[in-house]
């Protein structure tokens, strides 16, 4: 009997439970109708589910009721939700249709005429770490970007040069925000430096031409420098250089962070020791200051304060042709601040919104001979962008700003000046359209107004980029780009108006399991180039009638995975650059634009030694200039520039890091050009002197060590 009613029992659970199940069924396809293997089919808060057939279709059972969420999810696409009624025995689905996800990892990027520093974006070329232990560029962020493609070295400015273009021709920008005087003030031939310390930043975006709508006022390029988000740790950095000395202090914590450092330098012990070639008074010195801070905001979003103070100077002998003794004594001293704070907050809702406003105040005070000159430079920047993504395949950045620019020059002793004021405003919009994943369109616009020249410009950009394979990548990019002339040109002529350049580039990005090929073609030309009678110590008659061009190829390789603890990267640049323009009356290759350019740069880990030894090679073809016992402009040109610099850099401790680099190892002599005398000898020639290197080599020290909680912390954690 007791068995009877077991079976019994049994049976009708039996028919209950199988009663109480709904077979569920459908398929699953792409946007094309293709059928979708491996897509995740499941009933949400629950385990019943399935994956789907090569076929795209699926069926599983669920004893799940009522109503529920069926769930579709597959890597590479939008998990797609919808709620299903579950009261019948059978429930067929219609064929659903999966969107793909696109994201910065499975999406084409544009590459055409840029190039990025970053440990956040996929296509780099170089990160923050290769700035600071690129041999030649003794820590100098222009100074390693001078290994790459499109870049020319001219020893003796030390700026960066674009494909043919002045260094004024780049606009410098620190978190979108333009810097004004970036560069430290020098006397003429002594190369200069970026103010800014590489520890600052997170990434660097460097374009070789073709820049985004959001950027201005440079005809070749734009270097934007994103300064880095809360601090990971609290710690003290004391830094011991051969050249001088710093420390910096950094507290940090969920919520904020906020790091101070103090530098000074002065050659003057180094010089005593090692053999120079100009004839200085006092040796270079300077001391700075500096403050970032990053603070989260209750309601979301980063606020980012940073201001730096420094002051510096020179004093030196200039010998001049044709004159004897030691020459004209130059003796310099700057003053210089940058302030900005700025603000950006990502709302859920698709918005990212950016406020900032940045102040630039550089005062020279220049001793000439018997000529005393007192240069004042402010800029300010006030800006508002907006981005706003409509989906993961449109979204559309959109923007004001407006520049208070003000310059003036006093001769001190005649009490004479001059000056001018200056207000421009923009507004851009650039818009990005991702057709596929392999296929992206980028379209802009950015607008000028110059209250000083009553003048207005549109300037239209456009770029794309397809992906040809898995691991390549074709790129175009043309734009039209205005920049107003430089200080010392419109202090003596307030009516100079833009003057423009126009490019074309097309670029083919190959990156694979640490393997970066680079292979890029550009054509660059300009108009309403400044040109002025008499030398350019004195300019007369400027005018806005200059014109010129600048085009070639460049390729770029970098391997990391050949050769075990290895890294490489190798350079190629071939500019053909003419143009008239300053004093010149025919077309012209500029002085600062070497035909022929290649670097190499190697770095090796010896993990037995803890060390890195590194290596950098630079060569051009040399510089032109004007010998005027010849007949033409710009008719001569210098030997070959060359320079090989080693460095080492060894770890002992986690904390503490010994650097060693040396610059023109082999002392070559390089030479950038020659000054001539004004007027013939009685021999009726012009006497010259050459424009060489301020000293055959340059050796660096430094002892940088890190103090903090984490023993294993040095500075190289900071990038």
């Amino acid at each position: 009997m007791k068995i009877r009613l077991i079976l019994l029992a049994y049976f009708f659970l039996s028919q209950t439970l199988a009663f109480g199940q709904t077979l569920i069924s459908g398929k699953v396809l792409d946007e094309k109708g293709n059928p979708l293997p491996g897509v995740n089919v499941f009933i949400k808060g629950s385990f019943d589910g399935t994956s789907s057939d090569t076929s795209g279709a699926f069926e599983f059972e669920t004893t799940e009721t009522g109503d529920q969420l069926l769930a579709f999810s597959m890597m590479g696409f939008k998990t797609q939700e919808i709620y299903v009624a579950l009261s019948a025995p059978k429930l067929e689905i219609e064929a659903l249709k999966l969107v793909e996800e696109y994201n910065e990892m499975n999406t084409v990027t544009i590459s055409a005429g840029a190039m990025e520093a970053s440990d956040e974006k996929k296509s780099v070329i170089l990160r923050p770490l290769d700035i600071v232990t690129t041999p030649s560029a003794m820590g100098d962020i222009v100074g390693a970007f001078q290994t790459l493609p499109g870049t020319s070295t001219v020893g003796n400015d030390g700026r960066l040069f674009v494909r043919g273009g002045d260094a004024s021709e780049v606009g410098i920008y620190i978190d979108g925000m333009r810097v004004g005087n970036a560069y430290g003030t020098t006397a003429g031939n002594v190369p200069t430096r970026t103010r800014f310390n590489p520890n600052l930043f997170k990434g660097t975006f460097f374009s070789t031409g073709g820049y985004s709508a959001e950027f201005g006022q440079a005809l070749s390029s734009a270097l934007a420098l994103n300064t880095k988000d809360l601090a990971i740790r609290s710690q003290g950095d004391l830094s011991l250089m051969s050249v001088g000395g710093g420390y910096a202090h950094t507290l940090a914590n969920d919520k904020r962070s906020i790091s101070i450092s103090g530098n000074i330098f002065d050659l003057t012990p180094y010089q005593a020791l090692v053999k120079q070639n100009f004839d200085w008074e006092r040796s270079p010195y300077g001391l700075d200051l500096e403050v970032a801070a990053q603070h989260k905001l209750n309601k979301g979003g980063l606020l980012k304060v940073l201001a730096r103070t420094e002051t510096g100077g020179m004093k030196l002998w200039q010998p001049q042709p044709g004159m004897d003794g030691k020459g004209i004594l130059v003796d310099l001293t700057n003053n210089y601040t940058y302030a900005q704070t700025n603000w950006r907050k990502t709302y859920e809702n698709g918005w990212t919104l950016f406020s900032g406003v940045s102040f630039s105040h550089n005062k020279d005070f220049i001793s000439y001979d018997d000529l005393d000159v007192e240069r004042k430079n402010n800029l300010t920047h006030v800006k508002f962008s907006t981005i706003k993504d409509f989906s993961d395949r449109f979204s559309a950045k959109t923007g004001v700003e407006y520049f208070i620019h003000d310059y003036s020059e006093k001769l001190v002793e005649e009490d004479l000046d001059r000056s001018f004021e200056e207000n421009e405003a923009y507004l851009f919009t650039e818009w990005d359209w991702y057709l596929t994943k392999k296929f992206v369109l980028r379209g802009g616009l950015r607008a000028g107004h110059s209250k000083l020249v009553v003048d207005q410009w549109l300037d239209p950009r456009a770029s794309l980029a397809y992906k040809i394979s898995e691991f390549g990548t074709l790129s175009l990019a043309a734009g039209r780009f205005h920049q107003l002339p430089v200080d010392n040109f419109r202090v003596l002529d307030v009516t100079l108006k833009n003057s423009e350049s126009k490019h074309l580039i097309l670029n083919y990005l190959f990156q694979n399991d640490g393997r970066t090929f680079r292979a890029e073609t550009f054509y660059k030309s300009y108009d309403q180039l400044v040109k002025f009678e008499g030398y350019p110590q004195n300019p007369q008659n400027l005018r806005n009638e200059g014109s010129g061009f600048a085009k070639g190829f460049d390729v770029f390789f970098r391997d990391q995975k050949t050769f075990k603890n290895t890294d490489y990267w190798v350079t190629y640049s071939f500019v053909d650059s003419e143009r008239s323009y300053n004093q010149f009356e025919t077309n012209v290759q500029p002085d600062f634009a070497p035909t022929h350019n290649f670097s190499v740069v190697v770095k090796h880990f010896i993990v037995k030694l803890k060390s890195q030894l590194g290596a950098s090679y630079s060569f051009n073809d040399g510089y032109t200039y004007t010998d005027p016992n010849f007949s033409g402009e710009m008719n001569s040109k210098t030997s070959a520039y060359q320079n090989l610099s080693i460095s080492w850099s060894y770890l002992p401790k986690p904390n503490l890091i010994i650097h060693a680099a040396v610059t023109n190892v082999l002392g070559t002599e390089n030479i950038f050009g020659y000054s001539f005398a004004r007027n013939p000898n009685e021999q009726g020639q012009f006497e010259s002197l050459p424009i060489g290197q301020t000293a055959p080599r340059f050796l660096f020290v430094g002892v940088f060590l890190t103090l903090s909680k984490d023993k294993n912390a040095n500075q190289l954690n900071n990038l």
